[in-house]
């Protein structure tokens, strides 16, 4: 009986340990995130092992998976990837995610990224209606610079079919995902509001993509979902010296101030651990801090929102909300790379899966200190 009650004693104080150790995690740093693309299916076994030994354990709380096309969709079977996650296949990652208490979200390129390359995406390819610039040819061989300032095509916004296309499809993979918020993507868009667009000629570009930030939004909002998006957009390239990959150069960034406030925020930012995150949140905007493949500056970057949460007024401390590790290869090479089957000796400590270990060995660190 002594030995029971002893056994009972030790199972509640470990039991309230890990309430109060989480409890703490979640207060310094309520969203800790990791945004990949959604695995292929013969990755998808290794993708599961990695969610539940590696994500779970480090007290990441929120997946992001890039799906786009990669999904047996039946609302359009026609913009399926020749190789595609099946609905069974999901929902083991489904399963995996609320074993361990983690948000998962999917995201869609939603607008800009319609194209890589020489490729063009399944969307525009299927309906090349929607082409925002349709004059503009893909090439044999992509080279950047290029006359027609072709980085990615995006899908023209005004068009009178192309929600319909698009939201079912985000309906869909909300649906599959049992998703409470969706990722839009929205990021490096160059093509808006093209001078030779019969719909979107002359019109001013902020206005544009507020419009599709908030059509996009309102929809999700039906079915009580969030909008998540990358910020670059919504930055002044120019004024601040953030340039035209990090920050807007066609004018998009004023855009900040039409679009609702319930949007979340996924502030990017590679090359140098600019602190744009306290703009978004002085904009009303909730925003997450996003590095990639620079270890040093994942510390610096979590040690900055750590900072801007403690020292910021209440309404604004609930604005800054975490960390989020962004992967941008496919989930296939970032686990060659984690787990040492590939290795890539020219980019030294410079990897994503190096950031990702460095990141929430600092989140560790920060949750352990008194």
């Amino acid at each position: 009986m002594k030995l029971s009650i002893t056994a009972l004693l030790f199972v509640l104080l470990t039991f309230s340990t890990s309430l109060l150790a989480q409890s703490r995690i979640d207060s310094l740093l309520p969203v800790r995130g990791f945004c990949i693309a959604a695995p292929q299916p013969k990755q998808l076994d290794t993708f599961l092992k990695f969610i539940n030994e590696e994500l779970a354990p480090r007290q990441v709380n929120t997946l992001i998976l890039r799906v786009d096309f990669n999904y047996e969709y039946d609302s359009h079977p026609e913009l399926r990837d020749s190789i595609a996650l099946s609905k069974r296949e999901v929902k083991k990652l489904v399963k995996a995610c609320q074993k361990n208490g983690i948000r998962l979200i999917p995201q869609i390129n939603l607008l800009g990224h319609q194209s890589w390359a020489s490729t063009t995406h399944k969307l525009l390819s299927v309906y090349p209606e929607f082409d925002e610039t349709p004059h503009v040819k893909m090439p044999e061989k992509y080279v950047w610079p290029n006359p027609d300032g072709l980085y990615c095509k995006s899908y023209c916004p005004l068009h009178p079919g192309v929600h319909a296309v698009v939201f079912a499809l985000v309906d869909e993979i909300c649906d599959v995902f049992e998703a409470d918020a969706f990722h839009a993507g929205m990021d490096e868009v160059f093509y808006i509001g093209d001078d030779n667009c019969p719909r979107c000629s002359g019109r001013d570009k902020a206005e544009l993509f507020a419009g599709e930030v908030t059509e996009i939004r309102n929809h999700l909002a039906q079915k009580n979902r969030k909008l998540w998006m990358w910020g670059d957009r919504l930055l002044d390239g120019k004024t601040t010296g953030l340039g035209m990959w990090e920050a807007s150069f066609n004018n998009t960034h004023r855009a900040i101030d039409l679009i609702p406030k319930d949007v979340m925020i996924c502030d990017w930012h590679y090359e140098r651990p600019d602190q744009t995150a306290i703009y978004f949140a002085m904009k009303g905007l909730s925003v997450l801090t996003c590095p990639w493949r620079k270890p040093t500056f994942a510390v610096s970057q979590t040690q900055d929102m750590l900072r801007f949460r403690r020292t910021a007024t209440p309404p604004m401390k609930e604005r800054f909300q975490g960390m989020m590790q962004t992967v941008w290869s496919g989930a296939g090479p970032f686990l060659d790379e984690f787990y040492g089957k590939k290795v890539n000796p020219e980019a030294r400590e410079n990897t994503a899966s190096n950031c990702f270990r460095t990141l929430f060995d600092e989140i560790k660190r920060i949750e352990t200190t008194p």
